[in-house]
């Protein structure tokens, strides 16, 4: 059999934390004492190597940029923590909705599909004929 090579997918590749600090700061344009400053604040959570060195995923790398837009649009990093605490709130409830919504389709479907069954097409010429009695 022959080995073929497994790419991870996005979601794996985004989180996968591969940066030292050093590297991830560049990314960010930040300093590495700034994403330091982050972290003791609450902003960030970098994964941890078993020495305890930090490391850094894509997603992180992109959680700092926006951390950078909200200071350069003048929050400060209590405000920013709000707002990222508020932009991960709607993007829960975004998520719920869109399976409300989407249990609401299947549940119309059900029950569309048993009215399919209870209903009979009769051709016209099969229906019963009224009798009218005169007198």
């Amino acid at each position: 059999m022959a080995y073929k090579e497994t790419k991870p997918d996005f979601a794996e590749r985004s989180t996968r934390a591969v940066y030292v600090i050093s590297v991830a700061a560049e990314l960010a344009g930040v300093h590495p004492q700034t994403l330091r400053i982050y972290e003791r604040k609450g902003l960030l959570d970098p994964a941890r190597t078993g020495g305890g060195n930090r490391r850094y995923s894509e997603a992180d790398i992109a959680h700092l940029r926006r951390i950078q837009e909200l200071t350069t649009a003048g929050l400060n990093l209590e405000g920013v923590r709000q707002v990222m605490a508020l932009e991960n709130e709607i993007g829960r409830l975004r998520a719920e909705l869109e399976m409300t919504r989407a249990a609401a389709r299947e549940a119309i479907e059900q029950t569309h599909r048993l009215y399919r069954r209870d209903i009979v097409p009769v051709s016209a010429n099969r229906l019963p004929t009224r009798r009218t009695t005169n007198g």
